[in-house]
């Protein structure tokens, strides 16, 4: 599987991004939120299989500068990790995942860190969707 972070793969739908922070379930993982929300795979869709936003609060990181930088790297990141499980895991159970990540952090912190925590992360939110998708017995 090609490593890319293309086109169909962001959530650009205010629908979706309404319906997403509205009924999305979260967690908080340093130095990361993450809200996200299921839905079940039709046959006729051909769309990526996660979509997801990444943001920077502009509130704590004044300078766009700085939020673009911390935006670049969390996209290389997850552009690297996602196919490792997690896309995996939403092709074999039919699930289309809606993922919105937004930055916390106080501070711009080195690329590694950002690596080892969007690793962690990507686990964790497997963990809370074989949770979710097990537990409705679809």
């Amino acid at each position: 599987m090609r490593n890319t972070f293309t086109k169909e793969e962001r959530l650009c739908a205010k629908r979706r991004i309404d319906t997403l922070f509205k009924s999305g379930s979260s967690f908080v993982l340093y130095p990361f939120r993450i809200v996200f929300v299921f839905e079940k795979n039709n046959e006729t869709e051909n769309s990526s299989p996660c979509q997801s936003i990444i943001s920077v609060s502009k509130r704590r990181f004044k300078r766009a500068v700085d939020r673009n930088a911390i935006k670049r790297m969390m996209r290389e990141s997850y552009r690297l990790q996602k196919s490792n499980d997690l896309i995996p895991f939403l092709l074999r159970h039919n699930v289309t995942l809606y993922l919105a990540i937004q930055y916390v952090g106080k501070q711009i912190l080195a690329y590694d860190v950002f690596h080892t925590a969007m690793n962690k992360m990507l686990k964790k939110l497997q963990d809370e969707c074989a949770d979710a998708y097990l537990e409705k017995g679809n």
